[in-house]
């Protein structure tokens, strides 16, 4: 089962947090088909949050295929987006955990370890293309008709 935690400090609407947490449990196969995401009213009593915050993030994951819902059931995982080198028994995941705890015995906090990951992210997948520019199609030549009153 996924316990959520919400940062109101974020910036990130609340919804979003929900949607992001479900999305790494189900990257890091925490949730695999089948299992069932907590109701709205656990999701509120857990975390303090407005039932409609809970089902606006749930609807999101239904319409990105990853979550059914099941009448008088509950809400439940679709696919997983697991992939075996990240699970939470893999050896990268050993040695991510390895790092982290070299990076905190060298002094770093929390935000400075996000910042060196997201920057040896950032350097390691550039960014994606932008489309190309808008070009609207030529439109046709006007073509004007000759009138008896042009003549006069």
């Amino acid at each position: 089962m996924i316990a959520f935690r919400i940062d109101r400090r974020s910036g990130v609407a609340t919804y979003l947090q929900l949607v992001h947490q479900v999305r790494q449990a189900l990257r890091l196969g925490v949730l695999e088909p089948g299992d069932r995401l907590p109701t709205a009213r656990e999701v509120v009593e857990a975390v303090a949050v407005n039932p409609n915050t809970v089902l606006r993030a749930y609807r999101e994951l239904e319409r990105e295929g990853l979550v059914e819902p099941r009448p008088g059931r509950g809400t439940f995982v679709r696919r997983s987006l697991a992939r075996p080198a990240a699970a939470a028994d893999s050896p990268l995941r050993a040695e991510a955990a390895a790092w982290v705890g070299r990076a905190r015995a060298a002094g770093l906090e929390r935000e400075d370890i996000a910042a060196l990951a997201a920057s040896v992210l950032d350097d390691s997948f550039p960014p994606p293309e932008p489309p190309p520019p808008f070009i609207p199609a030529p439109r046709p030549p006007q073509t004007h008709t000759h009138t008896q009153e042009e003549d006069t």
